[in-house]
């Protein structure tokens, strides 16, 4: 009986450890995790209040208890493109094809998967960039959307998506425009009005451009007028004498030989009446 004892308390320790082995050789996949590059998880306890919404775990490797769960995301940025028609202010339809890029909230995965899910890109980013889009492009007529207004309509979806998304735990990073497609007739119709806007602007230029060149001469000749006229209101009768005297001078100091006859004239001035030649 003694020896029966001995044996169960050697053997005991042993199976003990056995059990331990077994336990975590067959649990050993459901206590550890790792989270790629990338990625983040969120904590599922069993027996402790579901969802751990404090805490975002890391990328890397992870310990947890067997009856518990952890629920990865992706947190890298992720696009998703959308083509829908939607109407102009004027009740045209309208083919616009939109992409968003988007990520998880990282610090806010907890509270995405309590109240969303994985599922999150369907059930709310969709729907969100769709009636964003839907409600600014309505604001606007096909002319702008096609021309003016396409980097203004394109923040104004951004906003108005973010400004949703924010209050599901999304962060939305852009919002893009990539293409607009009008029916033929009513591309063509703007194509040509556009056109003839700039032929007019074109032909405004060349007025504005003619008409600054005749200010600029009417602008010169009044210079040159004001100049004849402050010159002629100069020269007096004893400037205009003092002038012709010293032209006379130099006309005698010439190495031609003249005959120059100093008299009384009209105006005082000397006479030259010729050369010896």
């Amino acid at each position: 009986m003694a020896q029966q004892e001995f044996s169960v308390k050697r053997i005991a320790p042993i199976a003990i450890i056995i059990a331990v082995i077994i336990f975590i050789i067959v649990f050993w996949s459901r206590m550890t995790i790792t989270v790629d590059a990338g990625h983040a998880g969120v904590l599922f306890k069993t027996f402790s209040g579901g969802v751990d919404t404090t805490k975002t775990y890391s990328e890397g490797f992870h310990f947890l208890a067997p009856w518990n769960e952890m629920i990865v995301y992706e947190t890298r940025q992720q696009e998703m493109a959308e083509d829908m028609n939607v109407l102009s202010s004027n009740g045209l339809e309208i083919k616009v094809d939109v992409s968003a890029w988007y990520q998880p909230s990282y610090s806010r995965i907890g509270l995405l998967h309590t109240n969303i899910g994985k599922d999150y890109l369907r059930r709310v980013v969709i729907p969100a960039l769709r009636g964003a889009a839907r409600s600014v492009i309505g604001r606007y007529t096909p002319e702008q959307i096609y021309s003016t207004k396409r980097d203004v309509i394109q923040d104004e979806i951004f906003a108005e998506t973010k400004n949703i998304l924010d209050k599901k735990y999304v962060d939305l990073n852009q919002v893009l425009i990539r293409s607009i497609v009008l029916p033929p007739t009513i591309k063509s119709a703007i194509e040509s009005k556009l056109k003839q806007e700039q032929e007019s602007l074109e032909y405004e230029f060349k007025l504005q451009k003619a008409e600054k060149e005749a200010e600029r001469q009417r602008i010169d000749a009044e210079g040159k007028a004001n100049a004849n006229r402050i010159l002629n209101a100069s020269l007096t009768d004893k400037i205009l004498r003092e002038k012709g005297i010293i032209a006379t001078l130099k006309l005698a100091e010439s190495p031609n030989s003249k005959v120059v006859i100093i008299g009384n004239s009209k105006d005082g001035l000397p006479l030259i009446l010729g050369d010896s030649k």
